[in-house]
């Protein structure tokens, strides 16, 4: 008696329910295949203006700061100008008293008792101090920096009592376009990749959203350290996005409706193993568009199979498991 239920449970750790692995298993479907390459990105301005001054001068108010949205002709900031107003100042006053000796001159010259010389001299005086004061009005003019076009300020370097250095950006303003992308895509990739292709587009800062973009331009010099190539992918105008954030890229190179899939981690090699109640069946398929999670079946299925997930080393054909659907 003893010696038949050690052969009965030997018989059960050897071949029974014990004996089995266990497996996770998944359905194939039905859905759209999609071939994509992938490619991070940094989300840019397309059109992003330098505002700087044209004179060294010290920084003396803002009156707009990052953020702010700017209409052409805005004074963002002024800098200091005393010396050129004082300067100004003592022209115009220049002017005034020239101007009024060449209109004396000018009238005895009508009755004989101004020479043409001495009236010519009277108006070049007067014109002289005129240029003086026009080129200060316009270095005056450069102490006010203005925005050139409507546009976000994006950035801004320089803080009140600052000294300005001429030609040294003091804003920066991203105008004029929406935004964009560009993404480094591997140079293996890049012959796949043209203008007009679509675009998904993720990023972590919006967790579960996508947004679609298109290829704008694929940039002629790659880049031979990295070895890869800058595309730009275009965004819509009313993008949440932000510049500077990191984006993930899927670029669309081709779709197809009604294909059948199966997950990418049921696929070993050129083969699947399916179920026929609790027995795996080793069964050879031919692939289309493989994409990271799905994989295209073109041949070999039917798509009522039920799929082993990640199948465990040593899984043969014939083999009896265990199934359990994979957690969703």
């Amino acid at each position: 008696m003893l010696l038949g239920l050690g052969l009965a449970a030997a018989w059960y750790f050897t071949y029974g329910p014990a004996s089995m692995p266990r497996v996770e298993t998944a359905a194939a479907r039905k859905g759209m295949a999609v071939e994509a390459v992938y490619a991070t990105g940094t989300v840019e301005a397309t059109v992003m203006l330098p505002i700087s001054a044209r004179i060294t001068a010290r920084l003396m108010q803002l009156n707009t700061d990052e953020g702010h949205d700017v209409k052409k002709g805005d004074v963002l900031a002024q800098l200091e100008d005393a010396d050129l107003q004082k300067t100004l100042d003592e022209l115009q006053a220049r002017e005034v008293f020239l101007k009024k000796d060449y209109d004396r001159k000018a009238a005895l010259a009508k009755s004989g008792y101004e020479t043409r010389a001495s009236l010519d001299q009277a108006r070049a005086e007067l014109d002289a101090i005129r240029a003086g004061i026009a080129r200060v009005e316009a270095e005056a003019s450069y102490t006010r920096l203005a925005a050139p076009a409507d546009g976000r300020i994006i950035q801004r370097d320089g803080e009140i009592g600052q000294m300005i250095p001429a030609n040294q950006p003091v804003f920066w303003l991203s105008c004029c376009a929406p935004l964009r992308i560009s993404a480094e895509v591997d140079e293996e990739d890049i012959s796949r990749v043209m203008p007009g292709q679509k675009v998904l587009i993720r990023a972590d800062a919006f967790d579960g959203q996508s947004f679609e973009g298109e290829v704008l331009a694929i940039t002629p010099k790659g880049d031979p350290v990295a070895r890869s190539y800058r595309v730009r992918i275009s965004l819509p105008e009313t993008t949440p996005m932000h510049i500077g954030m990191t984006a993930e890229n899927n670029i669309i190179i081709r779709e197809k409706p009604d294909a059948l899939l199966i997950p990418a981690g049921a696929l070993r090699g050129d083969f699947v193993y399916a179920l026929s109640g609790n027995t795996v069946r080793k069964t050879a398929v031919k692939t289309g568009i493989k994409g990271i999670e799905e994989v295209e079946i073109t041949e070999g299925l039917t798509g009522s199979e039920t799929l082993v997930l990640n199948p465990p080393q040593g899984l043969s054909d014939g083999a009896r498991v265990i199934a359990q659907p994979a957690a969703p």
